[in-house]
């Protein structure tokens, strides 16, 4: 009975009658018989036929057919389902992030910017039905990987990233803001995020921070910024010796807070502070938790009635029965 399932259940207690049948029957099998009154039987064989012998079996088959009728109702039956989910409310996500030289900095473990690619990478395992765009800047921007529904791709750019002079260092909060929006502009998603990451203050680019923000605004799109950071002193690479290494010395922590705050408030978004690699953590799972993409799924249930069979036995049995009765059985006394 593995994987069978009965859509009337309730038709088993319908068994508690099995046991009084029983006993109707022990009680009754005398009355099923045709009956000869002699008053001696001394002169009769005492040896009994197996067809005799076999006659009170007639019951049991009563019995089974029963037990079979009371399966059938119950509608014994096996099912497969198969389920389809739809996305009914996808979202286009663009990462801007920080890769000036800064981001080398050892307050989180092994630096900012390898904890934040570690963070960046479950962020997008954990986001299987929505786009993902990546922008990088310092103070230019450009974007690494348009929108895209292909994780391989993503997780393949988040892993590359690094601090390779490609772009002049600076911190271009604007730039990099402006570029993630021209990437979400066009976008036909319900919701489109931008996540924007800095660990500086905006000191380079044509285009300045609040301007971008209001771009973004206009087009719905809404932007949490993270400051990436401890609060104090932190070592950072000021410069590189002859065998390429960089040298490190403490340095204060500046980032412009209130410019990420008013640059997420204006586009409905939250800023946040990530001081540790744990923070940094729990905010992106933070913002997971907040752009949830609604999923449709669909269950299709295929199911196999099993009770015609439970009918066709108890038939059977009921039939043999009367049969069996009314030919082999009928002249017996």
């Amino acid at each position: 009975m593995t994987n069978i399932t009965f859509l009337n259940p309730e038709f088993f207690w319908l068994f508690l009658l099995i046991p009084i049948a029983i006993i109707w029957l022990v009680f009754k099998r005398n009355e099923q018989s045709v009956a000869l009154k002699i008053s001696s039987i001394q002169g009769f064989k005492g040896s009994t036929s197996l067809l005799a012998r076999l006659k009170p079996f007639l019951s049991v088959f009563r019995l089974l057919a029963l037990s079979s009728l009371i399966v059938a109702m119950a509608r014994p039956r096996t099912v497969d389902i198969s389920n389809k989910t739809k996305t009914t409310k996808g979202i286009d996500i663009v990462m801007a992030v920080d890769v000036s030289g800064s981001m080398l900095a050892k307050d989180l473990k092994p630096n900012r910017m390898e904890a934040l690619k570690r963070v960046a990478a479950d962020f997008v395992d954990e986001r299987p039905n929505d786009r993902i765009g990546l922008v990088v800047y310092a103070s230019e921007a450009y974007t690494k990987t348009p929108v895209t529904s292909d994780k391989a791709v993503i997780l393949e750019a988040i892993k590359s990233i690094k601090y390779d002079n490609v772009l002049q260092d600076g911190t271009g909060i604007g730039m990099g803001l402006a570029t993630a929006v021209n990437r979400l502009k066009d976008s036909k998603a319900k919701s489109k995020v931008i996540i924007l990451l800095t660990d500086g203050v905006n000191n380079a680019g044509f285009i300045e921070p609040e301007t971008a923000a209001d771009i973004a605004k206009q087009y719905g799109i809404k932007v949490y910024t993270i400051g990436i950071g401890t609060n104090g002193m932190a070592e950072f690479p000021y410069a590189v010796a002859p065998n390429g290494q960089f040298l490190f010395q403490m340095m204060k922590v500046e980032i412009d807070e209130r410019l990420m705050k008013s640059i997420a408030k204006k586009t409905d978004g939250r800023y946040f502070r990530a001081t540790s690699n744990n923070k940094l953590a729990e905010i992106y799972g933070e913002i997971n938790k907040l752009e949830t993409t609604e999923i449709e799924e669909l269950k299709f249930y295929d199911y196999d009635e099993k009770y015609r069979s439970f009918v066709w036995l108890a038939g059977f049995l009921l039939l043999a029965e009367i049969g069996l009765r009314n030919t082999v059985y009928k002249s017996f006394i």
